[in-house]
């Protein structure tokens, strides 16, 4: 126990996370930009500085007083040396450089990074493999983030049927280029618009990568297209190619949201001491827009206008808003929604 507690103190050690993904085939990476937030480690002095890259109160200070100056003026210091295992990155040189970054709130750094590559012996790792052999091919400014095995070849057949399809319209593009036309036109538009939708809350664990690619998969290349939710079998076409078609000819922005308004009235039966305090909390919540207090077998009548995604039926928004919104309300004692078909509403006055 007490050897735990102290190495959480730390800074984690390279070599315990080497032999523990037996990450031992290294790759020399280049200068690039690397987030601060995953430099985790040291190489070789993993006991000099705890767990948020500050040194250890004991241990000569002039090195780090150094670099504030430096920074301080303006001056250039050179690129840290790092060592990457999967998306952590461990420091070889450069460790006061990184303490001064992560004191001062920088975001990322400069570095000349050598990554180990980890064993293939575990699903994950071998997930990681796939996803490095798919960047190296489509070579996407992004990375695509999956949580299953084997989906990555599902993008990469996908971005080769593209570039074939572009080549047959006199767009003769490498793969690398072809990739990043599929990015733009086809993977962001449906993955946007599966972000703004409720899809990810039902799938705990997955990406929207992950949801792109079995979604895609089936309406696409299997021919087994399936429901999804209202809305969302209008926005899938047949074939990949039309669904690109259609989301170049939308406005930039417009498919992000894919909202729509629905107006819905709640009537409650509540426990009648508690009329009161019950009806200011419902005027609280921010959809309900009237709450009147009525007589007869209703106790009270509340107008809501709620707004969800086109991936998402009337009937789940509703009854996601009534449960987790009205019927948590303590003295509420039942309650029932009533849609509007066809409305006319005289303007004041009128």
């Amino acid at each position: 126990m007490r050897e735990k507690k102290a190495s959480a103190r730390r800074v984690r050690s390279f070599r315990e996370a080497q032999t523990r993904e037996g990450a031992f085939e290294a790759r020399d990476r280049g200068l690039q930009p690397v987030p601060l937030q995953r430099i985790v480690g040291s190489v070789s002095r993993y006991h000099d500085f705890d767990a948020r890259f500050r040194l250890k109160r004991h241990l000569p200070r002039e090195r780090l007083q150094f670099i504030r100056g430096a920074i301080r003026e303006g001056r250039p210091l050179p690129p840290v040396e790092l060592y990457q295992i999967k998306d952590e990155y461990f420091v070889m040189d450069g460790h006061h450089r990184i303490a001064v970054a992560k004191e001062h709130g920088f975001r990322e750094l400069d570095a000349r990074v050598v990554e180990f590559l980890p064993s293939r012996h575990s699903p994950e790792n071998l997930l990681y493999h796939e996803k490095l052999a798919f960047q190296a091919q489509a070579k996407l400014s992004e990375v695509i983030e999956l949580t299953e095995e084997g989906q990555y070849a599902v993008l990469l057949d996908q971005i080769r049927g593209h570039q074939g399809f572009l080549a047959e319209e006199g767009r003769a593009l490498d793969l690398a280029q072809a990739a990043e036309d599929w990015h733009r036109t086809i993977y962001r538009p449906l993955t946007a618009i599966l972000e703004s939708s409720d899809l990810p809350r039902r799938f705990p664990g997955r990406t929207a990568a992950d949801l792109y690619a079995y979604i895609s998969a089936h309406q696409w290349a299997r021919r087994h297209p399936r429901s999804y939710g209202f809305g969302i079998d209008g926005i899938l076409t047949a074939n990949m190619e039309e669904f690109r078609m259609n989301m170049l000819s939308r406005k930039d922005g417009d498919y992000p949201e894919m909202l729509r308004q629905i107006t819905v009235f709640v009537l409650i039966n509540i426990s009648a001491r508690h009329e009161a305090r019950i009806l200011e909390r419902l005027f609280q919540i921010e959809e309900i827009r009237e709450v009147h207090s009525v007589h007869g077998s209703i106790d009270v009548i509340a107008k809501a206008v709620l707004t969800r995604d086109l991936l998402s039926s009337d009937a789940e928004g509703i009854s996601r808003f009534v449960q987790e919104r009205v019927r948590r309300i303590p003295g509420i004692l039942s309650t029932q929604t009533l849609i509007p078909g066809l409305s006319r509403v005289k303007a004041d006055g009128a």
